[in-house]
């Protein structure tokens, strides 16, 4: 089996207990809960009573979303990343999600802005990850230009989250699995659709008709020798309901089956 996980965003309308019931019955290995569904994260729910309800489950804590925009650098931006940064620490996530700039904000480059953030995470056991968006308007479309930064600034403080899809319409080829401490797992079925990021909203459980090429960015990973998580981030409405913990359990288990044989 893949070491499994699921982000709050696939399941937004369940409880924050609900959905640690939810990756606790699909034999996930951690959670990724958010602070962008409409409600404060752990619904209310302290750090340590959050930390409490996950290990009760078996469940890490992996990493808290999200910070937007964190390339568009001011005294605010800095508060909100400081803030993620703290809650993480009270509730034991291992790293925190910075999302950077998809619209026409100026942006500070990538070198500059991971420098300004060193200071805010030294010291913390938190790490800091960042995750390319491949849309066109991305200030951070690709994953090579944001290694060429880490490597210049501190290699041992930032990581990368991989989103297969982000990486599908960025069309990006090398994967640097020595950076990456999150995958992002979601497919694209409908086949009459182009692959760009008016997609976005589309984003469901990958099954055998995913154009996103999951499988076999998954058994790259693998090969590499990858040992994080890969975490459903379905984006697309009405994707969970009901039948939602089926799908999800299919939708894992074919994938672990097709790259066990190799597919």
């Amino acid at each position: 089996m893949i070491r499994r996980a699921m982000n709050q965003k696939t399941c937004a309308e369940l409880s924050f207990e609900g959905f640690l019931d939810l990756a606790q019955g699909l034999g996930c290995v951690g959670v990724e809960p958010r602070n962008d569904l409409g409600r404060p994260f752990f619904d209310g729910a302290s750090g340590a009573e959050a930390a409490a309800m996950a290990q009760g489950r078996g469940l890490r804590l992996l990493g808290l979303s999200e910070v937007y925009g964190f390339n568009v650098w001011d005294d605010e931006r800095a508060e909100q990343i400081v803030a993620l940064a703290d809650a993480a620490e009270a509730s034991g996530a291992e790293t925190v999600s910075l999302i950077p700039c998809v619209d026409d904000r100026t942006v500070m480059p990538l070198v500059d802005i991971l420098r300004e953030l060193v200071p805010l995470f030294k010291g913390r056991k938190v790490t800091p990850l960042i995750e390319p968006i491949g849309f066109v308007t991305s200030s951070v479309p690709r994953k090579a230009e944001l290694v060429r930064a880490i490597e210049a600034v501190d290699p041992q403080m930032f990581g990368i989250v991989h989103d297969t899809f982000q990486h599908c319409i960025a069309g990006e080829q090398e994967l640097f699995p020595d950076f990456t401490r999150m995958v992002h797992i979601s497919g694209i079925s409908d086949p009459s659709v182009p692959l760009d990021d008016a997609q976005d909203k589309q984003r469901v459980w990958v099954d055998a008709d995913d154009r996103c090429g999951n499988l076999a960015q998954i058994a790259a990973f693998l090969e590499a020798g990858y040992e994080g998580a890969f975490s459903f981030e379905c984006t697309a409405e009405r994707r969970f309901g009901p039948e939602g913990p089926a799908k999800a359990r299919a939708s894992f288990e074919y994938i672990e089956q097709m790259v066990e044989a190799g597919a």
